[in-house]
């Protein structure tokens, strides 16, 4: 049972107790006037009616905090519940708040590990499939090509078609190379990523536009590397789950500093739950005190906008 209705039943049973002492043999009047019930029964009902006032709004800040505990995200900030109420329950709200901010600022901090410990995973695996895998496959189409050019004209045929499979494997496995380690980002900065991400994207009737400002803010190394896994990410799930045609992103300057949006005509989102990919790109956002909104774009379709304010700081007080 809610606290409330506990508090005022209590003192429910208290006031129906006196008031039935008092229609008994201690009453004013015995028997008991007309009036005098009638007195006693309007005063009762009015205290109750005061009574459960008076619990209703002692008791709401407690409703509140209810109703943030069972909603909060700690991907998703909002404002915290104000401090309201008197002693104990103003007390623990403040200390809701306190334990909040502390759970932030530990998932904050073991993101920032895991994010930075996966980045250095596709670094080094972006690295074995250049230098292994891709050498390999290279030894391999010139040994083709020495043999092609020795074998008769009808097997040399047939060695030129696994030559071109082998190409294009190479080929495939270098793009590959390239979205896990974007070298193009650190060595030609993030307006060349962007334009080369959408370049290379390929997906099977998917177009993709792309439209980057001149005139960005500087930006640092963290900053850039988020953005562009945001928007490789939002590319994929359209490749992916969208069905869409057409796939715009944009990176344009802001008042406040720069606004990725990458949007598709698809078939929407619909009530998906967010996966793991939605989920990855809400922390990446947090690392840099970013927001991040993913809803549907105007005219039908999916819309990914993350929005970096230039100086960064606390995301709440």
């Amino acid at each position: 049972m809610p606290l409330f209705w506990r508090i005022f039943l209590l003192n429910a049973v208290v006031l129906i107790t006196a008031t039935a002492l008092l229609l008994g043999p201690v009453s004013v009047s015995t028997p008991v006037l007309l009036t005098e019930a009638a007195v006693l029964t309007v005063g009762l009902v009015a205290m109750l009616v005061a009574n459960a006032v008076l619990l209703r709004v002692a008791l709401a800040p407690l409703r509140r905090l209810t109703g943030t505990m069972t909603t909060i995200d700690l991907l998703q900030p909002r404002e915290r519940p104000a401090a309201a109420g008197q002693g104990e329950i103003a007390e623990l709200i403040d200390t809701f708040n306190t334990m909040l901010g502390r759970l932030e600022h530990e998932r904050a901090t073991s993101a920032a590990r895991a994010l930075s410990a996966q980045e250095a995973e596709r670094h080094r695996i972006a690295q074995e499939l250049h230098d292994e895998v891709g050498q390999t496959l290279t030894a391999v189409l010139l040994d083709l090509k020495r043999v092609a050019d020795h074998a008769p004209p009808d097997i040399g045929d047939e060695l030129h078609q696994v030559q071109e499979t082998t190409r294009g494997s190479l080929e495939e496995i270098r793009r590959i190379a390239r979205r896990l380690r974007p070298g193009v980002l650190e060595e030609l900065g993030l307006t060349s990523a962007l334009k080369a991400l959408t370049t290379e994207f390929r997906a099977p009737g998917l177009a993709v536009r792309h439209h980057v400002d001149d005139d960005l803010p500087p930006l640092d190394r963290e900053t850039e590397l988020v953005i562009y896994r945001v928007a490789q990410e939002g590319l994929t799930n359209t490749a992916r789950h969208a069905g869409a045609r057409h796939a715009d992103l944009t990176l344009r300057r802001t008042p406040a500093g720069v606004e990725l949006r990458v949007r598709d005509d698809g078939r929407g989102m619909a009530d998906s739950p967010e996966g793991a990919g939605v989920r990855g790109m809400r922390e990446r956002a947090l690392l840099i005190g970013a927001d991040l909104d993913l809803g549907p774009a105007p005219g039908g379709g999916t819309q990914v906008r993350l929005t970096v304010p230039t100086h960064r700081g606390s995301r709440r007080p």
